[in-house]
């Protein structure tokens, strides 16, 4: 029978089956809601998870996550054989809340004397619609969250000797405000390496230092569009690239991709733009090679229409078969590409160091931008990061990841294919940190990656990095940053995820839908 406290909850959650953000989360900011609104009051029994399930038609496992989260935070307190109740001891400033101020101040007014405003800006809004936090940095490295390096594996002893070493012998001089374009020995290092590596065409005056690819992305989109001008942006692609752009107040134009990469063709007839975004060497997060003629083809279009290219070069070091990809940079002979480049993915995220490479008119106009948003990167790493490159052991370094990361993305593919009985349909697997795992059409992503989160697996669905509907479902996994043990482990988690996905859809086939 429904607990007597059924009804009241159920008046309390209206959860909406075409929303992107997961059930159990919108299940839980409607309990705490609830909570803080006294709707639900202290000490009242909540239902069990298994009876408001069925009520809700959800999966057991999506309330248990609502009810974790809900308790982890203090608005609910577990009794061994008796129940859930809310919290007794909620600090009444909470307990006085009504409706939805500060909760949600992204979708909410306030009235003052003045009348009612908006406590963020238009752009402000529309970042908290990209759900650009939907998964989260773990403090743990745990299968298969993607963009992770091997951080196990990273020299921190040898890292450690060469910050040390420009420490002891740091003049007082170097201690003032540096050039906001970095570390000019690091910018020709940069540039030497790009040269070799990357056929890329470029002098150290062009190289600026950044602290990632995201302020470099950032620094593109406020630089070169104005508010309302057009972008081409991968479909699908990596969402903090747009919502870059968006923050910059650009539209975003979703272009889609084919065997061959950006479809060209596709985004004229969707209306040029003053800028493309595209990841040419190992597509995000399909893993597509942009190929030659594909390559010419942008840069013809953006010959042709003064737009530009932005090409993010995020992990072309990890090729495992033949030399990496040449940067498309390296074939423009007009100066319409602006290359991003980053050490989060060969050495290691926290650094935050990366770099754009800007055609030469644009060296004083992003070299004034750079010096607003951040007066000078941090010395010491840039040094570090300098004798890193130097001395041979960026290429040492390389040269192991590249091994680590082919066994690893082995034993990722053998392991789904012992879970799933058989072969499975993934993406490229020539180069990278990731592959896409392509379900069939009876597995909806968002409700397995759910269901893998559950059993604590980060598994995110492909269609969370896609702005239009897709022909596949997937799941993007990084392989890169856990050992081969917990890659089985977690391949074994993901098949049972994707079994229990499949289960609920059979019995609950609302709950497919809704996710």
């Amino acid at each position: 029978m429904p607990d007597h406290s059924t009804p009241l909850v159920l008046q309390c959650v209206d959860l909406d089956s075409g929303a992107s953000r997961p059930l159990y989360d919108q299940l839980y900011r409607d309990l705490r809601q609830a909570i803080l609104s006294s709707q639900l009051l202290p000490g009242m029994q909540l239902p069990s998870t298994r009876a408001l399930a069925d009520e809700l038609g959800l999966s057991r496992n999506t309330v248990l996550g609502a009810y974790d989260q809900l308790e982890a935070e203090g608005y609910l307190q577990s009794r061994v054989g008796s129940g859930t109740y809310v919290a007794q001891e909620l600090p009444e400033a909470l307990r006085s809340v009504r409706g939805e101020s500060h909760l949600n101040p992204s979708s909410q007014r306030f009235s003052d004397d003045a009348g009612d405003a908006s406590p963020l800006s238009e752009r402000g809004g529309a970042l908290t619609d990209l759900q650009l936090s939907a998964f989260r940095p773990d403090e743990k490295p745990r299968a298969f969250r993607p963009g992770l390096p091997a951080l196990d594996a990273f020299p921190i002893e040898t890292w450690s000797r060469l910050v040390s070493r420009r420490w002891r012998s740091l003049p007082a001089s170097t201690l003032g405000y540096r050039r906001s374009t970095g570390f000019p020995p690091l910018r020709e290092t940069i540039a030497a390496y790009l040269q070799e590596s990357r056929g890329a065409c470029c002098s150290p005056e062009q190289v600026i230092v950044v602290s990632g690819t995201q302020q470099a992305i950032t620094l593109v989109a406020h630089v070169l569009l104005d508010p309302g001008d057009r972008a081409w942006m991968e479909d699908p692609g990596y969402p903090r690239a747009e919502g870059a752009f968006r923050w910059a107040g650009a539209q975003t134009v979703p272009v889609p991709l084919d065997r061959e990469g950006l479809d060209v063709d596709a985004g004229r007839t969707r209306g040029d733009a003053q800028i493309a975004y595209v990841t040419p060497s190992h597509q995000y997060p399909l893993g597509i090679t942009m190929s030659l003629s594909r390559r010419l083809e942008l840069l013809e279009w953006a010959n042709e229409t003064g737009a530009w290219i932005l090409e993010d070069d995020y992990d072309s070091e990890y090729r495992y078969e033949g030399r990496p990809i040449a940067a498309l940079q390296g074939l423009d002979d007009a100066g319409r590409v602006i290359y991003v480049g980053s050490f989060s993915k060969v050495l290691f995220p926290a650094l935050r160091l990366g770099y754009l490479v800007v055609p030469e008119p644009l060296i004083e106009p992003f070299s004034a931008a750079k010096s607003i948003v951040e007066r000078c990167p941090p010395l010491v790493p840039q040094m570090a990061a300098t004798d890193f490159l130097e001395e041979g052991h960026f290429k040492r370094h390389l040269r192991r990841m590249r091994t680590l990361y082919a066994e690893r993305q082995s034993v990722l593919i053998e392991s789904l294919r012992e879970q799933m009985g058989g072969p499975v349909d993934v993406s490229s697997d020539e180069a990278g940190l990731h592959l896409t795992l392509f379900l069939d059409a009876a597995s909806r992503d968002e409700a397995v990656s759910e269901a893998a989160e559950a059993r604590g697996v980060t598994a995110p669905p492909l269609s969370f990095y896609a702005a239009d509907a897709l022909d596949q479902n997937g799941l993007v996994l990084g392989y890169a940053a856990v050992d081969a043990e917990a890659i089985r482990d977690g391949a074994a988690q993901l098949a049972e995820a994707i079994d229990a996905a499949r289960s609920d859809g059979r019995e609950e086939p609302s709950e497919i839908a809704a996710s």
